[in-house]
């Protein structure tokens, strides 16, 4: 279902770019706002990734509940996994404000910084994966370490998704294109990593309380 949604917002973004000229318009008559089509799609899409994420959160603190729940030390690779995370989604905003100024050459290097801070952060969860298989904390050895794995590969491929519709963005970007053609790909990728990274907090501080 991700790859569907995502897919599709790439089209929306990337072949429709005379939509982000008039993003809210006032529909005569009724007073009505009118959204585009992919902003709403986005918006759907958060809602049900929200959805999807709030429920495993419930069953994780369920099943913690169990007898075979054994504790695992959360890596502490994932506070600095954190903070890369935290500066992707400052360099997007920064992208976004660039883009807003038809700044061409800031739009470009901050969604290559984006992009690199983002890849930087992926690798640091295969990172804290690795330490945690060293010390013996296997996918099925219990049903923490099951959790933790499951809970972190999810928010990895979402993050995936979204460094999908950032390439296109960024090659189109790379290629001279004018900045007002990629202007709403940039604010719905801003977006995307701005909640990409509160539910990293969110889940972040579910793994630190219920692990330490």
């Amino acid at each position: 279902m991700m790859a569907i949604v995502v897919g599709w917002l790439v089209r929306q973004t990337l072949h429709k770019p005379w939509m982000e000229r008039r993003p809210i318009e006032v529909v005569q008559g009724d007073g009505a706002l009118s959204l585009p089509p992919v902003k709403v799609g986005l918006g759907v899409f958060l809602a049900v990734a929200t959805s999807l994420f709030a429920l495993l959160i419930s069953a994780y603190h369920m099943r913690m509940m169990g007898e075979d729940w054994t504790r695992l030390a959360v890596p502490k690779v994932l506070w600095l996994n954190t903070a890369v995370l935290f500066l992707a989604s400052v360099a997007m905003q920064r992208t976004r404000v660039a883009a807003r100024r038809g700044e061409l050459e800031r739009v470009k290097s901050g969604l290559i910084a984006a992009g690199a801070l983002s890849f930087s952060f992926l690798a640091g969860q295969l990172w804290a994966w690795q330490q945690l298989n060293a010390s013996g904390y296997f996918v099925a050895a219990n049903p923490a370490n099951a959790f933790f794995y499951l809970l972190t590969a999810l928010h990895g491929l979402h993050l995936l998704g979204g460094l999908w519709v950032w390439g296109r963005t960024t090659a189109r970007v790379l290629r001279g294109v004018e900045v007002g053609k990629v202007r709403l790909s940039v604010e719905l990728c801003t977006v995307y990593w701005h909640y990409l990274f509160l539910v990293w907090l969110v889940l972040f501080a579910v793994l630190l309380h219920t692990h330490t």
